[in-house]
């Protein structure tokens, strides 16, 4: 799903919204959530998953290109935990 997708199905199921107003809801979503990570706190939301940062440490890394060995700094990195009911949606056949 694009984000385009998303607000249209929003939209669809609160016709008592307009999309000007979908689109801010999203924005606000989405940066509340970013907003959290860059302070690196968690964002918790029961049912769906967690969303967090990981640090990866600096290690060298090559070029494909060249082969060239580079350095590649520390740095943190989103992760995303599914919760257990959606494990267990994606798992149901």
């Amino acid at each position: 799903m694009i984000r385009s997708e998303l607000l249209t199905a929003i939209a669809e199921d609160n016709s008592d919204l307009r999309a000007e107003e979908v689109e801010q809801v999203v924005d606000i979503f989405f940066e509340e959530i970013s907003q959290r990570l860059t302070e690196g706190g968690r964002v918790e939301l029961r049912g769906f998953g967690a969303f967090s940062t990981r640090e990866r440490q600096a290690r060298q890394g090559r070029n494909p290109r060249t082969g060239e060995v580079v350095d590649v700094p520390a740095k943190k990195v989103p992760y995303f935990k599914p919760g257990k009911e959606i494990r267990e949606r994606l798992n149901e056949n």
